[in-house]
């Protein structure tokens, strides 16, 4: 029996590229779980600090970021991104370090997945009010509901857009002491 993550990590490279893989994969999902609960915390409670609770009376309108004051306005933007931001330094180092066993060089990596990111949050903070406004739409959505199940559906769509990313940058091996 394995005793630890190494002990795994080894015995799925002698089984194979593919075993590798999915062994990553399931690693990248214990993470991206991680994550999402990071993020989810940040979500439900950053809100309730006073100053940010004012500004979900402020509407915000940027670009194609429509974040009018039914959505919860500037205060859903900051608190939402906020959220996501966090959680995606969290899974940066933890992927790196844990599911890809990467000695890539953070100086490199790292501004290539903050590119990366600030894209995807970018997508994430236009679709998440849009999708948050449909589902409050719904006689059976509360707000906290639907701001929960937008923020589900773009981390969803996150994970499937970071892991193979992440298998790229993250390609370089550690090396063995």
């Amino acid at each position: 029996m394995a005793k630890n993550l190494k002990d795994l990590d080894k015995a799925a490279e002698s089984k194979g590229s593919f075993l590798v893989t999915v062994w990553q994969f399931v690693k990248f999902i214990v993470v991206s779980l991680l994550a999402m609960i990071v993020q989810f915390v940040l979500l439900n409670t950053l809100q309730l600090i006073p100053p940010i609770q004012a500004l979900y009376n402020e509407p915000f309108s940027w670009w194609v970021f429509v974040y009018p004051v039914a959505v919860g306005g500037l205060g859903y933007f900051i608190v939402s991104n906020v959220a996501n931001i966090i959680a995606q330094i969290v899974a940066f180092f933890v992927n790196k370090e844990k599911t890809f066993n990467s000695g890539a060089n953070v100086a490199v990596a790292l501004p290539i997945y903050i590119v990366f990111t600030i894209a995807l949050i970018l997508f994430s903070a236009w679709l998440n009010p849009t999708l948050k406004e449909v589902f409050i739409g719904f006689d059976w959505c509360n707000e906290t509901m639907a701001k929960n199940i937008a923020t589900m559906i773009c981390s969803a769509l996150q994970f499937f857009l970071y892991f193979p990313v992440d298998k790229i940058l993250f390609h370089k091996k550690k090396e063995e002491k």
